[in-house]
């Protein structure tokens, strides 16, 4: 994998995760960017709880999707776009934190199809605690129609 992006693949990223109105909606912040590597941040808010004030399940893999998405996206030639083929979550501990960091990270990059995997952390002033994993098969689409919104 290589251990370097090149500048214009950032800047396509952030294009498309600003394009994304979920990640608006939630406040999800980009941290970091490497190559093969995406991490989100996700401050806790109530209204984005289940029923025992935890963040929700469905927020969770929302995020940790597009973590996951977005490190194959860093991976992929400059006329691919990425989307999720499937994925797989388990929960591990609630998921209750001052804010969450999500972790995607690429396992094995394909020109059509790549794996990845994501976690997601609870931080508080007393640190981090692992609460999720994800597995992910991502695909990359070439169509230009679907680039231009169509």
């Amino acid at each position: 994998m290589p251990d370097h992006i090149h500048p214009d693949t950032i800047a396509r990223m952030t294009a498309a995760f600003a394009r994304q109105g979920i990640m608006q909606t939630l406040g999800v912040t980009i941290a970091e960017v490497t190559a093969g590597r995406v991490t989100l941040t996700l401050p806790f808010r109530t209204d984005l709880t289940q029923h025992h004030g935890f963040l929700h399940a469905g927020v969770v893999t929302t995020v940790m999707d597009s973590a996951a998405g977005f490190a194959a996206f860093t991976l992929m030639d400059d006329a691919a776009e990425v989307l999720t083929a499937e994925f797989k979550a388990s929960f591990l501990n609630p998921a209750r934190g001052d804010h969450f960091r999500m972790v995607g990270e690429v396992v094995k990059s394909g020109r059509t199809l790549s794996f990845a995997e994501a976690r997601a952390y609870a931080v508080t002033v007393e640190g981090e605690v692992l609460i999720a994993t994800l597995t992910a098969t991502m695909m990359a689409v070439r169509n230009p129609a679907l680039r231009q919104g169509a």
